[in-house]
């Protein structure tokens, strides 16, 4: 059974929203317009450390709508890799590699995360992590803050009343300022 690993790119106020340029957000592409070429070596290596991807609906059609035109070894890793999408919604995937997971949504991820050897990596997908997360099924976040406040869209994490306990096992970080933090999640005995 591999882990389930959750990476997400944030603003220092704790905003995820539209990082790449998706439409309809005041802010789009805050990240790309402050990426650098180590970052995204260091998201090639990541993506290389896995063994398949996890995606919600949304985070799945934006990165469908981009990946198979890209050329190169990082679009040829992403487009060749694993994908499975929970989506109540999508039928027919065009992305090479995907698999919707059906019936009930965290029972699938059970299944998924029992029958894979090696890690699934949860891209964006701010409501499939937030589920996740309430669940109990993931293992480890990797949080890339970049040195922003964006001051308005939707942030990361979810507003509750549980807590999720923490334990960094690594920094990061970029000549841009951005930092990325490891944090393991605590279960039981280990907090």
């Amino acid at each position: 059974m591999g882990r389930l690993v959750v990476a997400e790119l944030m603003s220092i106020d704790g905003v995820s929203e539209a990082p790449g340029g998706e439409p309809g957000y005041r802010h789009t592409n805050w990240v790309g317009k402050r990426h650098e070429a180590k970052q995204i070596e260091h998201k090639f290596k990541e993506v290389l450390d896995h063994e398949a991807l996890l995606l919600g609906r949304v985070t799945y059609e934006s990165f469908a709508g981009g990946w198979p035109t890209y050329k190169g070894p990082f679009a040829d890793r992403m487009n060749s890799m694993l994908k499975y999408v929970v989506s109540s919604v999508l039928k027919n995937p065009t992305w090479n590699n995907t698999t919707v997971l059906h019936g009930e949504p965290m029972t699938a991820v059970g299944r998924l995360k029992q029958s894979l050897e090696g890690d699934i990596l949860v891209e964006g997908s701010r409501t499939l992590a937030n589920a996740l997360r309430r669940h109990g099924f993931v293992d480890e976040y990797r949080l890339m803050v970049f040195p922003v406040i964006l001051g308005s869209g939707a942030q990361f994490f979810d507003r509750t009343e549980d807590a999720t306990n923490l334990r960094l096992t690594a920094t990061h970080s970029f000549a841009n300022g951005a930092v990325e933090l490891t944090y393991q999640v605590l279960r039981g005995e280990e907090i």
